[in-house]
C-alpha cells in the first residue's frame, strides 16, 4: 500500500513555541467546499489548536479554510468553523488525560492529503519558556554560522 502524501500547510511556529512530545494522525470531518479549498492549498493553521472535550471528541478550532469561490454563497462553508477530528477512542482518552492532568496542550503541526483524504497531524505539546526559546534561537544561529563556514572553505 503506497502512501501518496501531499503537504498542504505546516505550522512552523509550533516547534518554536512548544516542545512537541507525541504526534498523532487524525482525519477531519469536512464539507464539500472545504475539501476543494484544501486541495487548492487555501488553509492556514497558524492560530489553530485542538480541544478535547471530556475524553469523548476532539475538535480543530480556529483553523482557517478559505471559502471556495466556485461553490456560490449557499453551498459554501464558514472559514473558521470548528471541525471534528477523527481519532480512535484510546487516542482521544490519552490526549484528554495528558491535557487534564499534566497541563499540556494539543496543536496541529501540518495538514496534508494522504491518498486523496485530508489529514491533520496533531502533536501533544508543552509550552516553552522565554529562556527555552532563546536557546532554540542560539542553536539555530550556531548551526547556520557553521554551515556558512563549511560552505566558504
Amino acid at each position: 500500500m503506497s502512501e501518496n502524501i501531499k503537504i498542504i500547510a505546516t505550522n512552523r511556529k509550533a516547534s518554536f513555541e512548544y516542545f512537541l512530545m507525541e504526534k498523532f494522525e487524525a482525519g477531519i470531518v469536512l464539507h464539500g467546499s472545504e475539501i476543494k479549498s484544501i486541495r487548492a492549498g487555501q488553509v492556514s493553521i497558524q492560530e489553530a489548536y485542538v480541544d478535547v472535550q471530556d475524553g469523548e471528541q476532539a475538535w480543530l478550532l480556529e483553523a482557517h479554510i478559505a471559502p471556495y469561490e466556485q461553490a456560490g454563497k449557499f453551498f459554501n462553508h464558514e472559514p473558521r468553523r470548528k471541525r471534528r477530528l477523527l481519532l480512535h477512542k484510546k487516542q482521544i482518552r490519552e490526549l484528554w488525560n495528558e491535557v487534564r492532568i499534566k497541563g499540556m496542550t494539543v496543536v496541529p503541526t501540518r495538514v496534508y492529503l494522504k491518498d486523496g483524504r485530508a489529514k491533520v497531524e496533531i502533536a501533544l505539546a508543552k509550552g516553552k519558556k522565554a529562556y527555552d526559546k532563546r536557546a532554540t534561537i542560539a542553536k539555530r544561529d550556531e548551526a547556520r554560522s557553521s554551515e556558512r563556514a563549511t560552505r566558504v572553505r
